[in-house]
């Protein structure tokens, strides 16, 4: 029967069972679930956004204004910032509520959210409020574009070393209904731990739409039961000197986000065979990217069964709880690392099993004879990981079926990357830049970062800088040439 109530604010008035949604909606539902879900377990919470625009986030300071009558009646405040330090240190005020006389609430769960560059720009102010902490009732989720296909982005990206530096853990969606269940895990992580938790997105799964399940009865996170808490705890607290906050930080905090993710399952192996010789890893898009790829060489629960597959689906990429790779390592001959850009995951996989006395052959971005496997520029692709899952399997076992699927996606390879006519980009039809960018003939100009740095292919101008460095490179060109100013 045709549903004839379903409407466009569907997304956020429906408040259980199947919502149809894009990832940027679901970041603005995440907000409002966290605050529903206080207030069913008696918390007075507010909410707390800012952040600074940019792609594969470029539209969701738009989706939160649009959802405003939908927010401020949970007390769910958007506010971007003028740019992201600033809005990063916006969020680590709403966790220090508390140190000031009569707070109207509980506390302030938060998020900040900023593309990769906006990620380094504001890497001060983040690991400062890390380091600070969280409030017992607050929480903040760090939410991050990583654009690795350079699409939108003049560097290469892969946020997850920044956070690794700053000892915040990483949670990795896949798809818009992990925005939900690992968003709802991640504020409730930060709350434990005491530390900022973040929150990679990337082009294909933030800009991806589908079928969202809403489910307002969801039990509460697990607590670990073997973890012992100091007794003054792991918040955010006034004083707190820098010598002890450090010692909090590495010795309680991230083994508290560890204990967590292990009480709660974060992490789970999802085809297990009862002889596995070779394991796969892989979280985030690269998930998706490993499930398609399984699915054009044919291989189901069945298939990992009898070929010895083992394969762990990652929800939070750093720190790796040790206890679930050593279960998951634990009988292997090789574990595969898909993962996209460097080798973030192997590296800390390495690590871990390094001082194992039977620990399984290590293969990702490199094989066992140090040629390339999977690479590290770029963005993956499921034919990519195809090959490379394929050739590992046919080490171990000599499967007709799978040898021919292989070929046949290795023969579609060199069409894909035959030569195109190449298109240089242009500005829009009537677009500022065009005009603004003209330069007096025989002169010469550098470009800015932006839309407007397409006027280096027209001539106009050459190089580029950063965001907010426009023009400062002449400081250090002009002592050294002739070209006058």
């Amino acid at each position: 029967m045709l549903d004839l109530s379903i409407s466009l604010d569907d997304k956020y008035k429906r408040d259980r069972g199947p919502v149809y949604m894009n990832g940027t909606q679901a970041i603005v539902r995440l907000a409002m679930l966290q605050a529903q879900r206080d207030r069913a377990a008696g918390l007075n919470t507010a909410g707390f956004v800012s952040g600074y625009r940019g792609s594969p986030l470029a539209g969701l300071d738009f989706e939160f204004w649009r959802a405003r009558k939908f927010l401020e009646p949970l007390s769910i405040r958007f506010q971007p910032g003028l740019n992201e330090d600033i809005a990063a240190t916006s969020v680590w005020g709403t966790q220090q509520v508390h140190f000031y006389p009569k707070p109207k609430y509980d506390g302030v769960f938060a998020m900040w959210y900023g593309k990769a560059p906006g990620v380094d720009r504001a890497g001060d102010a983040i690991k400062h409020a890390n380091h600070a902490g969280t409030a017992k009732h607050g929480g903040v989720l760090c939410v991050i574009g990583d654009d690795h296909a350079q699409k939108s982005t003049s560097t290469t990206t892969q946020s997850e070393y920044a956070m690794m530096d700053a000892m915040i853990p990483v949670l990795a969606p896949a798809n818009p209904q992990e925005f939900i269940d690992l968003g709802l895990f991640g504020f409730a992580l930060s709350r434990y731990s005491g530390l900022w938790v973040a929150f990679k997105l990337v082009d294909s799964n933030i800009s991806a739409s589908g079928t969202i399940v809403i489910d307002p009865d969801r039990p509460p996170f697990a607590l670990p039961n073997e973890f012992a808490m100091p007794p003054d705890g792991v918040h955010a607290r006034w004083p707190d000197d820098r010598i002890p906050q450090e010692w909090r930080l590495k010795h309680v905090k991230v083994p508290a986000a560890q204990a967590f993710a292990r009480a709660n399952g974060i992490d789970r192996i999802v085809y297990d065979s009862p002889r596995a010789r070779l394991g796969i890893v892989a979280s985030g898009k690269s998930w998706l990217d490993l499930e398609q790829a399984m699915a054009e060489l044919g291989l189901d629960a069945a298939a990992c069964a009898s070929l010895g597959l083992r394969i762990l689906k990652l929800g939070m990429v750093w720190p790796l709880e040790t206890g679930t790779i050593a279960r998951f390592a634990d009988g292997l001959e090789e574990i595969l690392v898909v993962e996209e850009k460097r080798g973030f995951i192997e590296d800390q996989i390495k690590t871990i099993l390094y001082d194992r006395p039977a620990r399984p052959r290590l293969v990702g971005k490199r094989d066992e004879t140090g040629a390339e496997l999977l690479s590290d520029c770029l963005e993956l692709e499921p034919n990519q990981v195809a090959l490379a899952l394929a050739a590992r399997i046919l080490r171990f076992a000599d499967h007709g079926d799978l040898r021919a699927r292989r070929a046949a996606i290795a023969a579609r390879q060199p069409a894909k990357l035959a030569p195109v006519h190449a298109r240089t980009p242009f500005f829009c039809s009537g677009c500022p830049h065009n005009t603004s960018t003209v330069t007096p003939e025989g002169s010469i100009a550098a470009a800015g970062i932006g839309c407007h740095s397409m006027a280096i292919w027209t001539g106009r101008a050459v190089a580029f800088t950063e965001m907010g460095g426009e023009g400062t490179q002449w400081i250090g060109i002009a002592p050294f040439t002739d070209s006058p100013h």
